[in-house]
């Protein structure tokens, strides 16, 4: 055991001298490749939001009837942490695709273990999501990663469920009316909040504890 930091310090070097000796086209198409360890990570990734989609499946059936109660719309605040995985995962991988791989794997583990709604309205839901996830960082060629395009994000993301919402779920509910402004201003507030906001810190979070730090995502936080 004692031999395990040498090492892990080594290789942390043997990284630097080769991207130190690549020219910058050349370590940006690298950086991009997905590894296996990336793949793994990615799968657990998914398997752990995809716990958390299923265990808020149930909270939301008991919470959003109050929510309803007090206001019309306003449950949508929370829908968030359906979606959080989206910003989470591009975060930490930093491919591209991250999100589209954990969102699809979260919703089948969600599946999986059983949920109120059909399988079709989860995966093409959880796709979608990922494209407007995505675009932010896409639009930066995957070379940023911070707070704001998080927020930016998460915002995009909000922004495509709200209004998948009103289309197939919330027929009868007009985008102008009461209710439609405040799930719409709702779902918004949330995504900030929740998949931009909370996805950063949480991503920093589980950083600083060194488990990120073969990634690029886990040195940038701690710097090794």
């Amino acid at each position: 055991m004692a031999s395990s930091a040498p090492d892990s310090d080594n290789q942390h070097d043997s990284y630097r001298r080769a991207s130190a000796t690549m020219t910058p086209a050349i370590r940006v198409v690298r950086s991009l490749r997905w590894r296996a360890a990336d793949i793994a990570v990615g799968a657990a990734l998914g398997v752990a939001c995809g716990v958390i989609f299923w265990g808020f499946n149930f909270a939301y059936v008991w919470v959003s009837p109050i929510l309803k109660a007090v206001l019309p719309g306003v449950a949508s605040l929370l829908h968030a942490f359906w979606y959080f995985s989206g910003p989470l995962a591009m975060l930490i991988i930093r491919k591209p695709g991250a999100a589209v791989y954990v969102n699809v794997i979260g919703s089948l583990t969600e599946t999986l273990f059983g949920n109120q709604y059909d399988l079709s309205f989860v995966v093409i839901s959880a796709l979608m999501q990922s494209i407007f996830t995505e675009l932010p960082f896409a639009l930066s060629r995957y070379r940023k990663y911070n707070l704001g395009l998080s927020i930016v994000s998460g915002l995009l993301t909000s922004l495509e469920y709200g209004v998948y919402l009103m289309l197939f779920q919330f027929q009868g509910v007009a985008f102008l009316s009461p209710r439609g402004i405040t799930h719409m201003a709702c779902e918004l507030i949330g995504g900030v909040l929740i998949a931009g906001v909370m996805s950063w810190f949480l991503y920093r979070a589980i950083a600083k504890t060194g488990a990120l730090d073969h990634f690029a995502s886990g040195r940038a936080v701690r710097r090794v």
